[in-house]
């Protein structure tokens, strides 16, 4: 697995890290500046981050949730990595599963299908799997449907990046556009 410079003060940050960020986290969860209630009435801010270091009422400027996201994604990814012993899963593949960890927690990770699928070496069920994960409160939500499986006119989904990973053919005119547009000047990516 590749390796970028540091981004958002954490160093070392993944190459997968770095595109589920760029390509599937920021353009699915958006930026607010302020806290506020997602769907599932949990406290959100900058890039859909929680805990109980948000502050309410506080304006985050654009480096705060920079270095917030960036945080997230590398805990996500490190949680990830600990139950994900598949370590010959391709940087667009692990991109998805980086993104969908991020919006499920890392408990619901490791013990789910789509994990057990991955380490079992079944990358392509694992990709599949994503389509499962739409549900809060037990109902189906379009915009995790959309996030998961379907894209949209300008973002691509983390099933259409898993599995570019493991078949390259599977590629569609805007994810060759997103990667086209993922340079190696813009975020110092070391070449494989």
């Amino acid at each position: 697995m590749s390796k970028a410079k540091a981004i958002g003060g954490v160093a070392g940050i993944s190459a997968a890290a770095i595109l589920a960020m760029h390509t599937l986290i920021k353009p699915w969860e958006g930026r607010e500046y302020v806290a506020y209630e997602d769907i599932g009435g949990v406290l959100s801010v900058c890039d859909g981050h929680t805990g109980p270091d948000i502050k309410r009422n506080h304006v985050y400027s654009d480096a705060e949730c920079d270095a917030i996201l960036a945080k997230d994604v590398a805990k996500h990814e490190a949680g990830l990595d600990r139950c994900l012993v598949n370590r010959k899963v391709p940087d667009q593949t692990k991109a998805a599963f980086i993104s969908w960890t991020f919006n499920n927690g890392v408990g619901a990770a490791c013990g789910s299908t789509l994990v057990r699928k991955a380490n079992a070496g079944d990358l392509r069920g694992a990709c599949n799997e994503l389509s499962r994960w739409v549900f809060v409160n037990r109902r189906v939500v379009r915009g995790l449907e959309n996030r998961r499986f379907r894209g949209d006119a300008t973002r691509v989904s983390e099933r259409t990046m898993c599995m570019s990973g493991i078949d390259p053919a599977y590629e569609t005119p805007m994810l060759e556009r997103i990667i086209a547009d993922f340079k190696e000047k813009e975020y110092g990516l070391e070449q494989k």
